[in-house]
């Protein structure tokens, strides 16, 4: 198979992450230790995920008109030629994003702003996605979802359960995390139906849901000691996409996908944990 062509749809938010000594507490003053800028979010972290590839990339996003703005269109753009960056800009500062990483590896997000996210009605290549192998959707506008649709495979995340339900489509998959309550819904929840619901749980098996049963995929050994867990779903989505964009099976997709996500939990940084997606 030649390198197929992949596309994501969603927000990219300017992060800064560190990491503190002691456990968060009312009242407390703590350090953030080891800090650097990320280019993160849902979608950022799974267009990471999948330019650390061969395959060409696709990246649909918004941004703002400060300096924020700046240094995260500055750090899209430094990917390699066959990774290619479509942002819509606002008249806005983009939003800023802090992430604390506690010595048990957890991290706690604090957002200032809303996500910025493209929508059909920007200028940008839209139909590009319709000649996508596959595209994973973490977006807001429930058109651009109608025109996402048009790929040959489509992954949304569970968060964006009203954008499915505005744009009434029936992606491929629909991926979540049993431990979120945002995510955790059951498959007859979704009206239409996905082919298949996925639940990551952390180190335990992955829960693929489809009409005629349940299976569970066994997830890869988790280091002996998780440093920090930010961004394990989104490499694991963006992962997935990468697989599924080459014909596997959803099964099998998440099967390999899990290494991906348990990379992450090495460090604090998933830009630095992150590993390499080779063709199957």
């Amino acid at each position: 198979m030649t390198a197929p062509r992949i596309a994501v749809v969603g927000h990219v938010e300017h992060v800064t992450l560190g990491r503190i000594e002691g456990l968060l507490r009312p009242g407390d003053i703590l350090h953030l230790r080891e800090t650097r800028f990320l280019a993160g979010g849902g979608g950022g972290l799974a267009f990471a995920q999948l330019c650390r590839s061969d395959a060409e990339i696709h990246l649909f996003t918004a941004i703002g008109r400060d300096e924020a703005a700046r240094a995260v269109e500055a750090r899209l753009r430094v990917a390699p030629g066959r990774v290619h960056v479509h942002a819509a800009v606002r008249a806005v500062d983009h939003p800023r994003v802090v992430i604390v990483v506690d010595p048990e590896g957890r991290r706690t997000i604090f957002v200032t702003e809303s996500p910025l996210q493209p929508a059909a009605t920007d200028p940008l290549p839209w139909s590009i996605l319709a000649g996508c192998d596959a595209v994973y959707f973490t977006g807001a506008d429930p058109e651009s979802l109608r025109l996402a649709r048009a790929a040959r495979r489509l992954v949304v995340t569970a968060r964006r359960s009203a954008v499915l339900r505005a744009a009434a489509v029936a992606p491929d998959v629909i991926l979540g995390s049993v431990a979120d309550p945002r995510e955790n819904a059951a498959l007859d929840t979704y009206d239409p139906c996905p082919g298949a619901l996925v639940l990551t749980d952390g180190p335990r098996p992955v829960r693929v849901f489809r009409r005629g049963g349940t299976e569970l995929i066994d997830a890869p050994p988790a280091p002996d000691r998780v440093v920090g867990d930010y961004g394990a779903g989104d490499s694991f989505a963006g992962a997935l996409t990468f697989f599924l964009a080459h014909g596997l099976s959803v099964e099998e997709g998440c099967r390999r996908a899990g290494a991906h996500g348990a990379a992450v939990l090495r460090g604090i940084d998933p830009s630095e944990t992150q590993v390499e997606l080779v063709a199957p």
